[in-house]
């Protein structure tokens, strides 16, 4: 496996990772939309083209993107829900290089099992495109670019033909429950004391 084309289980760690840290580091959140946009980050300026004798377009200037600040609340909230019924963070956090691959992924199966559960019971999750991953597709000029990431040599404008290599994924609906008031979101898993 390839870190250009990780598998399913790294991506939705990647997923949770990436996610939570959007939501806590409003550097990295404006980093992910120059990304999203097309820019790249931390690479040197490019430089200026030579001059040429006819005049070059410019391209329309991009208004700046509104960043908003997350409140952390319902990442934590989630957090939480993953821990109950999951284990998710008890999972995470052991050190699993003593365990044979056997006991890794039997507790895998029962935190996968448990995650699912989480998120089908607090979200609608759909996928973003209906066809059947590597089928060929076709997006029209002005399809949304926040829904769709093109990958590989991307040359020219839209049309664009290729192949679907992930059908991506869209919440429609969120059902968190309600905190009370003096809900501390920190505590994601309280300590345990057996008397």
């Amino acid at each position: 496996m390839s870190d250009s084309n990780p598998s399913f289980v790294r991506r939705i760690s990647l997923a949770v990772g990436s996610f939570f840290s959007i939501l806590g580091n409003a550097e990295f959140a404006a980093d992910v939309l120059r990304l999203r946009n097309g820019e790249k980050i931390g690479a040197p300026p490019a430089p200026a083209p030579a001059a040429t004798s006819a005049p070059v377009p410019q391209p329309k200037p991009q208004p700046t993107p509104v960043l908003k600040e997350a409140s952390p609340d319902a990442a934590l909230q989630l957090l939480g829900l993953l821990q109950r019924d999951a284990r998710f963070i008890d999972f995470v956090e052991e050190d699993i290089k003593s365990y044979s691959d056997a006991d890794i992924g039997a507790a895998a199966r029962l935190v996968h099992e448990g995650c699912r559960a989480t998120l089908r019971e607090h979200f609608t999750i759909r996928p973003v495109r209906d066809e059947a991953e590597g089928s060929r597709v076709t997006l029209a000029e002005g399809f949304d670019a926040s829904a769709i990431r093109l990958t590989g040599n991307v040359v020219g404008s839209a049309p664009f033909s290729g192949s679907l290599s992930h059908r991506g994924w869209r919440v429609d609906d969120v059902r968190l429950p309600k905190l009370a008031d003096g809900h501390n979101a920190q505590i994601v898993a309280p300590a345990e004391v057996e008397l």
